[in-house]
């Protein structure tokens, strides 16, 4: 993807695109590939860089939702299993099965979970990925041997799906393109155009890089901004009332000699109420997460204190050895967007996950709520709407079967580059054609310098922080260690981009400000 070809299309004035898409997380990024994929002209605008906020912050799983089945939403149960079947077969570069055990200090839960997760299993159908199994102690153990042993009564095995969440948007934003759709990084939406009956048509936009305004014509607008859908609902109707509430999780990331198992482990209840996971991610283990009312959206979110006490202490109930404040390579905090509740005082835990589209009085069109594993469908739903509203001619989603930017059936998972699937080739090309890109980044770490150059030339990355945080996933992984590449990785893009010692410099000072908020002191 070359951004300076993608703005050339947007600054077309005689273009009116069937579709403008606001939001290039994973909602708008999906709508963004599903109507591009029918066969519709798309642009699509991020103010920041893609996945920058919630949807670079999620626990890594493509789940049915096990909490959900425990609610009674069966519905939205069925929904996810089966959007995570599809999502498997259509990403298998960056989708995986995982096996998760269930630790039971009590007989009864063994029945329990076993029970409720054969009925996770049997509506799965066709796309399950294996079957859930009581597990003995022993056996449990063995399994994870970093559990805490006494008491233990058993466990409970089941499967759901493991993947890198801003990797996959990335390739969404290939596949966007590829289908002929303009996906653009850095680009702030300022106004909705209106036409003579006041209908949307457009939105006004801002260059964030140059300062460069365009107005984009567009048979329809979908917002799909996320835990910032109000503030472009208000540009369409400025005494729209607030209704996304946003509710903060927050994941610390571990050594993996703290879990020593390919499983991961869910604990069902917590404190308060929520699951906690311990995931293994990239040979680190993930855990969290936390369910925080916070009152407005931030593209940076901190993690409060509370939030972190409440995962060392949580985890430490159940690991052998208790995890410390010093033991935490990076915390990471995301915002969800959640629609807020008609009824005071209920609990963002309560509220359902599932999503909703709203339609102003203008037509513009939001989509909020929802998660990773089902925002294939929460697309396909999207622009289904925009089609019932007669503003674009109906053709049918293809979605389904839709193989993602860099499809690769079978990726050998011990290669740190599986995560580029197809693209691998060409990345090892890059490395033979000249030895320093083969050079590593850390030596503790396998990334290389040529994956800063490919992330430069091939997917839109254009800082530091785009490199480190969405393209490598360093930040989230060790966050100490991404702060002594960050002045190697500013050269390089610098070299790549073009800029002098001056931009080096800024680029350096800006993320090790923010590689600071994810390092527990």
């Amino acid at each position: 993807m070359k951004r300076e070809n993608l703005i050339k299309r947007v600054a077309d004035t005689s273009m009116t695109w069937d579709v403008v898409v606001v939001g290039g997380g994973a909602t708008g990024l999906g709508v963004a590939v599903d109507a591009a994929t029918r066969g519709f002209s798309v642009a699509l605008f991020e103010l920041d860089d893609f996945a920058k906020a919630t949807s670079s912050r999620s626990t890594k799983l493509v789940h049915g939702g096990v909490r959900y089945l425990a609610q009674g939403d069966v519905s939205l149960v069925l929904e996810a299993l089966h959007e995570r079947g599809l999502l498997k077969e259509n990403a298998p570069h960056l989708v995986k099965n995982q096996s998760f055990i269930i630790p039971n200090y009590r007989y009864w839960d063994n029945f329990l979970y076993t029970v409720g997760l054969t009925v996770y299993d049997i509506l799965a159908g066709g796309l399950s990925l294996g079957r859930s199994k009581f597990q003995s102690k022993k056996k449990t153990m063995e399994w994870l041997p970093t559990i805490r042993t006494e008491g233990l009564k058993g466990g409970v095995v089941y499967h759901d799906g493991q993947f890198d969440d801003s990797r996959l948007a990335v390739n969404l934003a290939q596949t966007c393109e590829e289908y002929g759709g303009c996906p653009v990084n850095r680009m702030k939406v300022t106004g909705i155009l209106h036409n003579a009956e006041g209908i949307a048509e457009g939105v006004k936009v801002e260059d964030v890089l140059t300062g460069n305004v365009y107005e984009v014509k567009a048979r329809a607008v979908v917002n799909a901004t996320g835990i910032f859908v109000d503030s472009i609902m208000a540009m369409d109707v400025p005494t729209h009332e607030h209704m996304v509430q946003p509710s903060q999780g927050v994941h610390l990331v571990l050594d993996r000699s703290f879990l020593q198992s390919d499983c991961a482990i869910m604990i069902p209840k917590t404190d308060d109420g929520r699951v906690l996971f311990a995931v293994p991610w990239h040979d680190k283990v993930v855990v969290g997460t936390t369910d925080t009312v916070r009152e407005k959206p931030e593209l940076e979110p901190q993690a409060l204190e509370q939030e972190i006490r409440f995962i060392l202490d949580t985890a430490g109930r159940y690991m052998s050895r208790k995890p410390q404040r010093s033991d935490v390579l990076s915390v990471f905090a995301g915002l969800r967007p959640l629609a807020a509740p008609k009824k005071e005082g209920k609990s963002t835990k309560e509220i359902s996950r599932s999503h909703k589209i709203f339609v102003s009085v203008n037509k513009l069109v939001t989509i909020t709520g929802g998660k990773w594993t089902t925002y294939r469908k929460m697309a396909e739903d999207t622009v289904d709407k925009v089609i019932s509203l007669n503003l674009l001619e109906k053709r049918e989603c293809v979605t389904r079967n839709l193989h993602i930017h860099g499809y690769l059936p079978e990726p050998d998972l011990t290669n740190h580059l599986y995560i580029y699937g197809s693209d691998i080739t060409a990345i090892r090309t890059l490395m033979e054609s000249d030895k320093s890109m083969a050079e590593k980044l850390h030596p503790e770490y396998d990334y290389t310098v040529a994956e800063v150059v490919w992330a430069v030339r091939e997917e839109m990355a254009l800082d530091v922080e785009d490199i480190l945080a969405r393209r490598v996933r360093l930040l989230f992984l060790d966050a100490r260690a991404a702060l002594e590449v960050a002045p190697e990785v500013a050269r390089i893009v610098a070299k790549e981009l073009g800029h002098d010692q001056t931009w080096i410099d800024r680029q350096v000072q800006s993320f090790t400000e923010l590689a600071q908020r994810y390092i527990l002191k």
